[in-house]
């Protein structure tokens, strides 16, 4: 009889043993999970639009200040000017500006505010 209580507590004993070792092995396991990327802020993604609208149009970029939010460019004889505002609320403010010599070409403006309109999904 005695001989039966000492063979199950070592049976019982080396089962605690090794669950106590699984327990610590799975402990020290560690899974790390990816971390989705931060969507693009909307005056980012505005600013980006705004620039490739306005290469669309065959506008070449000569300057862009993202502090101030102006972008400028230069199509034959006119210039550009794309303003972006972050507005209270989270929106941004877009204003596109053309000049040159009369004439020249007076709907560029409008062209690349509907490219901008359609890189926004508008």
């Amino acid at each position: 009889m005695k001989s039966n209580y000492l063979q199950m507590t070592k049976s019982q004993s080396l089962s605690r043993t090794i669950g106590l070792f699984i327990c610590i092995v799975l402990a020290g396991c560690t899974y790390y999970q990816s971390v989705p990327a931060p969507a693009p802020s909307s005056f980012d993604r505005s600013w980006s639009a705004a620039a490739s609208a306005a290469q669309d149009e065959g506008v070449r970029i000569t300057s862009e200040d993202r502090g101030a939010g102006v972008i400028r460019g230069i199509r034959n004889e006119q210039e550009v000017t794309i303003n972006l505002r972050s507005q209270a609320d989270g929106s941004v403010r877009i204003e596109i500006s053309s000049r040159g010599p009369k004439g020249s070409d007076p709907g560029l403006a409008d062209r690349i505010s509907r490219s901008y309109d359609r890189r926004m999904g508008r």
